[in-house]
């Protein structure tokens, strides 16, 4: 009919994504519709982010019973819990009454408040209170429990996935143990990250730049960066069923930090052989994880999609415990944190540039350099995906 807005969601798009996950020699990037469309971000919600494992943050940020801490993926509220079995718990923070959220923040309490009318949930989530509801007819405090999630804790992250069929996370995680090892990620400590920083352009966005080997010695050209040098990328390949990516990057000298001295300031971590003490690790586990992992310092970024044009960040900084003990980590590590920062911004810059150049009519289908192989990682991880989200939807005829 005139003036109704044709699907983008056809079989001819879904078929345009075979390009993309050619060699990388011959690849060529996803429709530009991928990254701007907002009917094709409501397919991506019911594909891949109610269906993936989805990092909320640490387990460290739960080590006594009562502890909580809340996240929030594609607009869903979450809290975890450490629950007085010492479990660690994760639901929907959605009060099952009248649609109050129950927390915010982070703390500890012997139960989950909700504020608005004083319904109480355990720290497992079951309802154990709710006043002035015995004259409601049949109403079983045990069916209105604040709905649980799925939860899986690898190397000391805290993943929830909204499916309660889906594979467990370990098993599509093998291939990523041999660069993940020896750091000994849930050992580590740091500082708890401030609040989520929100920011304008798709998800998508920020994670094929987290893991872009491309552009690093182009854009962040200088002394803080030419220690690792793009030429010196490598991408791995990977089984198919693999649930992340990653690419390992060669430095000029051992222990190489993305600081003015070049030189890793903090505990080398003790674990690491001399071949990955020269060279930084950037691993991704879409939709939501990054890690940059250098020998002294590991980065590691949560991502959380609210629609096509925003996603929030949250972003942290783990070190090995003796560094927490040094009278001088604080400054060492806004020393460090300083420079990465300004690493940071030149990245936050071009992204936002991006996502408005993707809404272009010009927005091209670019195609690759070597040095661009994780974009074909990830493009094997989305189509996939996407492919059989559409089967899924086809049949029915439905509509996202």
């Amino acid at each position: 009919m005139p003036g109704m807005s044709r699907s983008i969601l056809t079989d001819e798009l879904f078929e345009s994504f075979s390009s993309s996950i050619l060699p990388s020699a011959d690849a060529e990037s996803l429709p530009p519709a991928c990254y701007v469309d907002e009917e094709f971000f409501r397919f991506e919600k019911q594909a891949l982010f109610y269906r993936e494992w989805l990092c909320v943050g640490r387990e460290s940020w739960v080590r006594e019973s009562g502890d909580y801490f809340t996240s929030r993926h594609v607009g869903e509220p979450i809290v975890v819990t450490r629950t007085r079995d010492g479990e660690v718990a994760a639901m929907s923070a959605v009060c099952q009454h009248r649609g109050m959220v129950v927390a915010e923040g982070y703390g500890n309490v012997k139960s989950l408040l909700c504020p608005y009318h004083h319904w109480v949930y355990s720290l497992s989530g079951e309802l154990v209170g709710a006043p002035e509801m015995g004259r409601t007819c049949n109403f079983d405090k045990a069916d209105h429990g604040l709905p649980r999630l799925r939860v899986e804790i690898w190397h000391g992250f805290v993943f929830i996935n909204f499916d309660p069929d889906a594979a467990p996370l370990a098993p599509r995680l093998v291939a990523l143990e041999d660069v993940v090892a020896n750091y000994d990620l849930a050992g580590l400590d740091g500082p708890r990250p401030g609040p989520p920083t929100r920011f304008n352009w798709n998800w998508k966005v920020m994670l094929e730049n987290n893991n872009d080997g491309y552009h690093a010695n182009r854009l962040h050209h200088g002394p803080l960066h030419d220690c690792v040098p793009s030429r010196l990328a490598e991408f791995p390949e990977l089984p198919d069923d693999t649930g992340g990516y990653y690419r390992t990057n060669g430095s000029t000298h051992p222990n190489a930090s993305f600081n003015p001295t070049q030189k890793a300031m903090l505990p080398i971590f003790p674990r690491l052989t001399e071949q990955e003490q020269g060279r930084v690790a950037f691993v991704n586990i879409p939709p939501s994880f990054s890690l940059v992992m250098n020998t002294d310092m590991v980065l590691f970024m949560i991502m959380q999609a609210e629609d096509a044009d925003h996603h929030s960040l949250d972003m942290g900084t783990l070190v090995a415990p003796e560094a927490l003990r040094d009278p001088m980590f604080d400054r060492l590590l806004r020393f460090n944190q300083e420079s990465v920062n300004e690493i940071v911004q030149q990245d936050l810059h071009v992204d936002a540039l991006v996502q408005q150049g993707l809404k272009s009519k010009f927005a091209p289908r670019g195609r690759y350099s070597w040095q661009e192989g994780a974009q074909r990682q990830f493009n094997l991880w989305l189509v996939d995906r996407y492919r059989r989200g559409w089967q899924a939807l086809r049949p029915r005829g439905d509509t996202v």
